[in-house]
Parts: structure tokens; C-alpha cells; sequence
């Protein structure tokens, strides 16, 4: 029995015309054979040269570091967050009363933690030296004093000859005495000038009559008679020389009686007298109360060798002793040379405590906190104030202030405790729990640019990309928190960063585990 080959395509139904079968047949199959492998293959070549031509391209070395995750726990209202040592500490700080005046120390009347009140004596300086200022300027203010009544006599006398000057009128009424006696004087010459011609005439005619006589005249007599005559010549003589002098005289007169008119309608030199003694009663006035201020200084430093408590408190320590010297408030020496005491405020307490910089971020200003004591029976109430700037190297901690609420009298400063930090007051459930992870980069690679913060990161392909970022809060350990920006995954360039730009292609030379830094 013969076997015949089953040809299975005679059993297919031919749905097209035969006609179209033929004329597309061919087509198909060269798109479908060549053309679909041809462009795989291009792609293929296209991508595998791309990458070639990457790694061929020159790359810049740079060293990058991961970013630091710290992972926080959001617990209910006053659950217990770390706890921390710490000491107590005067809020805001302590008080030092020093001495205003310079000396030495006499008495001290207080104590190391003693109470006192505000204005209570706490120590004595040696009055003697302040007890002689005292009297010295009580001396130079009375005759300061004294010089201030004579000068306002001097005033009042100034005044009064201003007002009324008598003495004016006095020296106006002689000058015009004399000058009207000149003028009567000059009035009165022609006549005595007639008089005396007159007498000389008659000598004259006496005294020659006599000598005609010759002897019939006694010689004594016509001796008298020539003299009558001489002295009659004379006095007339004298009478008409008297004239011009008279005159000057008069003139002169005149002049002064003028002058003394002017002197007493103006009187300049009483207005001057009285200028000048105003401005010596000013500088009277003024000498008075510098020597006033000088006592009120001098009983100033004198009840400051009272050395007083400026508020209500206690005694922290006792610097001074008995006979040591302090400076007052010399310029020239510093402040610790006048410090007697050092007070603070029993009621106004803080505690400094050292967080470990783990649980910096935990703390949140204002939160409760649980302050142990052995001197106090029970837990102090604190409340969180705020992280300082002191970090500590070498115990990796931020100091951190806490509030003391209502200090009870045992508690003082320098006094050891432990600090409970509990979490504050929160809106969620009191049973909820949320883990919660913060991101942190190390603060010097935080850049600003016109878009804001950003920071350069190496992205998964090889190329330098500046991200920009939104920053949180400081921790004060060199970290800075960004909230928006970064992923845990991303990889940042510490180093290298000179000159990049967006896209150049970077290598990683090493990845830096500690923030960054190079060892």
C-alpha cells in the first residue's frame, strides 16, 4: 500500500482573491524579515555607541558622600524623649555687687549662702579718707559761699549807683561851681582892672607931687609913696595878665561841666561796672554750686564705702576678704578688681545641660522637663528654654538650657542633676507611635544660588547636577536638616566642586562615610 504525502494547505480556505495573495505576499515578508531586525539593530548600535562615547569623554574626580539619615520618634504628650546630665546655674546669670569707690576692705558682713535683702550692708570699705573729702569740700562750699555774697553786694551797690548816680551829680555840680566862679572871676576883671588903674594913677600922681615937694617931704614918706606906686603898676600889671589865663580856665571848666553832662546821661562806666560785676557773680554762682557737687559727690563716696545688696537674694561665694584692696570704678583696672560678692536670685534657676548631639533633634523649645536631684525628694518641673552654641568636642555633646519652674530653697547653683526630656504637647492620639526619618547634609555644602539653596549631587548615570533644596534647622553639629529636595539614595559631591557645571561628567574617587570631611 502506497502512502501519499497529506498536503494540509489543500485543506485551507483561500478567503482573498488570488489575484491580491500574489501581489502582496512579497512585501510582507521583506518588512517583516529585514526591515523590523535592520532597525533593532540600529537602535542597538546607536545606544551601545552613545554609551562608548560617554565613558571615552573626560571625567572630573570628585569624592562623594551619602546623605545622613537620623530617624525620630513622635510619641504622645510628656513620654520620655533621652535623659541628661547637667548642673544648676543662676537665670540668667549670676550677679556680681562690686565696690563703687576705691579702698579697702574693712568688715564683711555676710556669708557664702547667706540671704539677704535689697540695700542690705554686705561689707565696709575705711571711711577716714571719704569722712576728710567730706569736710574739705564742706570747706571749699563756704568760701565759695562767701565769695558768692560779696558778689552779689557788689551787685546790689553797682546797681544802686546805676539807678541813682548821686555821685555823678555831686561832680557835675562842683565842676559847675568852679566854673561859675571862673566866670565871675573874668566878669569882675575890667573893673578891677579899672580899680588898679585907677590906684596906680593915683600912686603915680601921689608919688610925684612928693618928689616935687624935695625936702619938704619926709624921705621915709616919699619912699612909701614910690612903693604905692610900683605895687599899684604891678597889680594892674597882674590884673591884665590874669585875663587870658581866666579864660582857658573857663574853657576848661566848660569842658569838664560838658563831659560830666555826657558821663551822667550815659553812664557808661556804671553800666560797665555793673556788667562786670554780673559776670563775677556768674562765676560766683557757678564756683558755689561746683563746690555744692563736690560735697554731694564727696557724701556720695562716702556712703558708698557701704558696700549694699542691689536685690533681694543670696550669696553665691564671698570674693573679698578683710584688708584686700578693690579698685571702684577705676578706668584703668578691670572689673574683677572691685567684685566683693557674687548674689543670684533663688527663685530664677536654670539647668545647663549636655545632650548628645543624636538627640539634639528632639529637642524642642518650650517642653517639659523631669529635673533629679539628691538634695530635692521629689522631680523638679523644667521647661526648655533653648540649645546653646557650646558644643563639646570631646564628649559630643550641645549644652542645652532648661528653665527650673518654682525652685524649691535647697536647690543652688553648681549643684549636679539628671534631666528628663519629655515630648511636648502634640495634636496626634495619645496611643500613637510614628517613626519618622530626617535628612541632614553637611552645612558647607549647602550653596545658594538664584533659584534658592542647593547642593551638588552625582546622579545615577554618571553626570554632576545641582539640586535644589529646602533647608530646616541647625543642629550645631555642623549638619543642617533639608526637608524638601533629597532622597536617602542620593549621593552628594563633597569635593571637586570648582568649576563644575550641570551635566559634566564626574567620577567618584571615594565615598566619604564621615560628613563629608577628608581624613
Amino acid at each position: 500500500m502506497s502512502t501519499t504525502p497529506l498536503n494540509l494547505r489543500q485543506l485551507a480556505l483561500d478567503k482573498l482573491p488570488r489575484s491580491h495573495n500574489a501581489a502582496t505576499g512579497r512585501p510582507r515578508r521583506v518588512f517583516s524579515r529585514y526591515v523590523i531586525p535592520l532597525g533593532i539593530l540600529l537602535g542597538f548600535l546607536t545606544l551601545f555607541g552613545t554609551s562608548i562615547a560617554k565613558q571615552l569623554l573626560p571625567r572630573k574626580k570628585v569624592t562623594v558622600i551619602p546623605v545622613v539619615a537620623k530617624r525620630g520618634t513622635v510619641t504622645s504628650s510628656g513620654a520620655v524623649l533621652f535623659q541628661a546630665a547637667g548642673w544648676v546655674e543662676p537665670r540668667p546669670s549670676s550677679a556680681k555687687v562690686t565696690a563703687l569707690v576705691g579702698g579697702v576692705v574693712d568688715e564683711l558682713l555676710v556669708v557664702d549662702g547667706q540671704e539677704v535683702k535689697k540695700g542690705e550692708a554686705v561689707a565696709k570699705l575705711l571711711v577716714r579718707d571719704a569722712e576728710l573729702q567730706v569736710e574739705q569740700a564742706e570747706a571749699a562750699k563756704e568760701m565759695a559761699n562767701g565769695e558768692l555774697q560779696r558778689a552779689e553786694a557788689e551787685k546790689k551797690a553797682a546797681t544802686s549807683r546805676l539807678n541813682d548816680p548821686t555821685h555823678r551829680r555831686a561832680e557835675l555840680a562842683e565842676a559847675e561851681s568852679l566854673l561859675a566862679r571862673a566866670n565871675a572871676e573874668l566878669a569882675r576883671l575890667p573893673s578891677l582892672v579899672q580899680a588898679a588903674e585907677a590906684r596906680q594913677k593915683f600912686a603915680r600922681l601921689s608919688f610925684e607931687g612928693k618928689s616935687i615937694a624935695g625936702t619938704a617931704v619926709a624921705g621915709i614918706a616919699l619912699e612909701q609913696s614910690r612903693r604905692d606906686s610900683e605895687m599899684a603898676a604891678a597889680e594892674l600889671s597882674e590884673l591884665a595878665s590874669r585875663r587870658p589865663h581866666l579864660e582857658k580856665e573857663v574853657a576848661a571848666l566848660q569842658s569838664r561841666v560838658n563831659a560830666l553832662k555826657d558821663q551822667l546821661d550815659q553812664l557808661v562806666d556804671e553800666h560797665r561796672t555793673l556788667d562786670d560785676v554780673n559776670a563775677r557773680l556768674v562765676s560766683a554762682e557757678a564756683a558755689c554750686h561746683q563746690a555744692l557737687v563736690q560735697l554731694e559727690k564727696s557724701k556720695l563716696q562716702l556712703e558708698r564705702t557701704t558696700i549694699r545688696a542691689p536685690f533681694t537674694g543670696k550669696v553665691l561665694r564671698v570674693l573679698a576678704s578683710p584688708g584686700s584692696r578693690v579698685a571702684g570704678l577705676d578706668d584703668s583696672t578691670g572689673l574683677d578688681s572691685s567684685i566683693v560678692i557674687e548674689m543670684y536670685d533663688p527663685n530664677r534657676l536654670q539647668i545647663r545641660a549636655d545632650v548628645r548631639l543624636e538627640d539634639v533633634a528632639m529637642v524642642v523649645p518650650g517642653a517639659p522637663v523631669e529635673i533629679e536631684t539628691p538634695a530635692s525628694g521629689t522631680k523638679l518641673e523644667g521647661r526648655v528654654l533653648r540649645p546653646t552654641s557650646s558644643a563639646n568636642v570631646q564628649k559630643n555633646t550641645l549644652e542645652v538650657k532648661v528653665e527650673l519652674l518654682n525652685p524649691p530653697s535647697v536647690v543652688t547653683p553648681e549643684m549636679l542633676v539628671k534631666a528628663t526630656f519629655l515630648a511636648p504637647t502634640t495634636t496626634q492620639q495619645p496611643d500613637a507611635l510614628t517613626e519618622t526619618q530626617h535628612l541632614f547634609v553637611p552645612k558647607p555644602l549647602v550653596q545658594s544660588g538664584p533659584q534658592g539653596p542647593f547642593i551638588w549631587v552625582s546622579t545615577p548615570d554618571g553626570s554632576a547636577a545641582q539640586q535644589v533644596i529646602k533647608t530646616g534647622t541647625d543642629t550645631g553639629d555642623g549638619l543642617v536638616e533639608v526637608i524638601e529636595g533629597l532622597v536617602i539614595t542620593d549621593k552628594l559631591i563633597a569635593s571637586g566642586t570648582d568649576g563644575l557645571q550641570s551635566g559634566d561628567n564626574v567620577e567618584a574617587q571615594a565615598e566619604d562615610q564621615i560628613l563629608g570631611m577628608k581624613r
